[in-house]
Parts: structure tokens; sequence; C-alpha cells
């Protein structure tokens, strides 16, 4: 059995409020990648519940961040339907994204929708 290990660095300021985060991920080749935002949940089996974690550092923007929540949502959609071939209920998610996409401006109305995981330039 092999094994990943993903390392997530984050420095805060006297508030304990995110500066910088930094992860690695060795098997990925990913060396001390800088993001504004991230969100980590795991399923806690013994109390049959989700663990979640969010950070974003101070210079995340308000724009940002209701991209970075929609393309989470995204994601998400696509989870439900790999995870328990549920597409009908996946593709309401994703319709219901896009439709929150479009309410707070991250689409224009006439778009289709969110992209799902899209490639960004760096």
């Amino acid at each position: 059995m092999s094994e990943n290990i993903i390392t997530i660095k984050v420095s805060t300021d006297e508030n304990h409020v995110p500066t910088d985060i930094v992860w690695s991920a060795e098997s990925g080749d990913i060396k001390s990648r800088q993001a504004k935002a991230m969100s980590l949940a795991m399923w806690d089996e013994k109390d049959g519940t989700s663990m979640n974690m969010d950070l974003w550092t101070k210079d995340m923007s308000v724009d940002e961040m209701k991209r970075f929540v929609c393309d989470s949502m995204m994601t998400l959609a696509s989870t439900l339907e790999t995870a328990t071939s549920d597409k009908g209920h996946a593709e309401a998610m994703r319709g219901f994204t896009s439709e929150l996409a479009k309410r707070i401006g991250i689409i224009d109305a006439n778009d289709e929708g969110v992209e799902e995981n899209p490639t960004k330039s760096e």
C-alpha cells in the first residue's frame, strides 16, 4: 500500500487571521503552491457527520470568494454523480449553482453556467 502526503501550511496574523496558505502534494509533484482559500471536508465515520475547515487569506477578494464557492459547488456536484451515479441530483446541483452564480454576478445572465474546474492560466 502506498501513502500520499499532502501538507498545508497556514500563516496567521496576531488575530489568527490567515495571511498565507501554502500546500504541497508529493505524489502530484506540487511544491509550495500558494492559495488564497481552502475548503477541506472529511467524513467522520464515528459521528456520522462531516468535519469541515474553511480558510481564506486577508487578500482574497469578495468576487474571488464568490467564484471559489461556486466552483466548489460544481465540484461537489461531480463528486455526488461519480460516487453515487445520481446524475439527476447532480444536475440539479449544477443548475442551482449556475443560477446562484448569475444572481451574485459571477457569470452573465446569458451565459450557460459556471465551468466545472475551469482551466486558469497562471
